[in-house]
């Protein structure tokens, strides 16, 4: 079995990707935009991982996409999504939307609240390219993630209360109060990146702070929190 510190690469939050923008303060786990480092350039499927915080009244204007499967996890606020399909809607924090661009959509995602929206943005690549392009939004209580890792969004057929993607993906979430934990099996051949949003937990009993990023190989895995957490783990090919 390979050791602790080589099945768990913690990419510190200080160490992230940063773009200051103003109305944008985004930090990027893999590179993105004007930030590339070659060694972080994706992890299997999982090719961005951005921490946004979107100041009031602002937002990303209207931008196309197409073959990525985009998923927007509300930390805090709100964020408001119009695209070219014709669909529009509100999600709020700890709530989750998602975009199949498939063949290509154009979309907007703006803050309309009073208050800053912080956010984890995550695109994986699908398991196919084009098709028709999709959005979905779902709430998901944060007490119903109590002490278990709970599929807000797959693309396995068995997970029928999730949202759906067009990848061999999940991504999971769970809230723990300090002491519980969740344990996750990642499957030969399969990667895992789990941030949490809030607190801290000790994975294996390597610390992992909040917003510090961890990319996980094949193995089975304890996640016990050190501090009221709440987790998100994106399981992809």
């Amino acid at each position: 079995m390979l050791d602790t510190k080589t099945r768990i690469d913690r990419r510190p939050f200080a160490s992230l990707g940063h773009a200051n923008h103003g109305w944008l303060d985004a930090r990027h786990h893999f590179s993105f935009a004007s930030y590339h480092d070659p060694d972080r350039m994706g992890w299997g499927a999982i090719r961005v991982w951005n921490d946004d915080v979107i100041a009031p009244n602002s937002g990303f204007p209207p931008h196309p996409h197409r073959d990525m499967e985009i998923i927007t996890f509300v930390r805090s606020g709100a964020i408001t999504h119009q695209d070219s399909l014709g669909n529009t809607g509100r999600t709020g924090a700890g709530d989750v939307q998602v975009m199949s661009a498939g063949s290509g959509v154009r979309h907007a995602e703006y803050n309309v609240e009073a208050e800053p929206t912080t956010l984890f943005q995550i695109w994986i690549e699908p398991t196919t390219r084009g098709g028709e392009p999709s959005w979905g939004a779902k709430p998901f209580p944060r007490g119903e993630r109590s002490r278990q890792l709970t599929v807000l969004a797959s693309g396995f057929a068995e997970d029928a209360d999730a949202l759906k993607i067009r990848a061999e993906a999940r991504v999971l979430a769970a809230t723990l109060k300090a002491g519980e934990q969740v344990t996750h099996v990642v499957g030969a051949g399969r990667h895992a990146y789990l941030v949490p949003a809030t607190g801290a937990v000790a994975i294996d009993g390597e610390a992992v702070n909040a917003r510090d990023g961890a990319a996980l190989s094949a193995g089975t895995y304890t996640i016990v929190a050190t501090e009221d957490a709440e987790i998100v783990l994106v399981d992809a090919a």
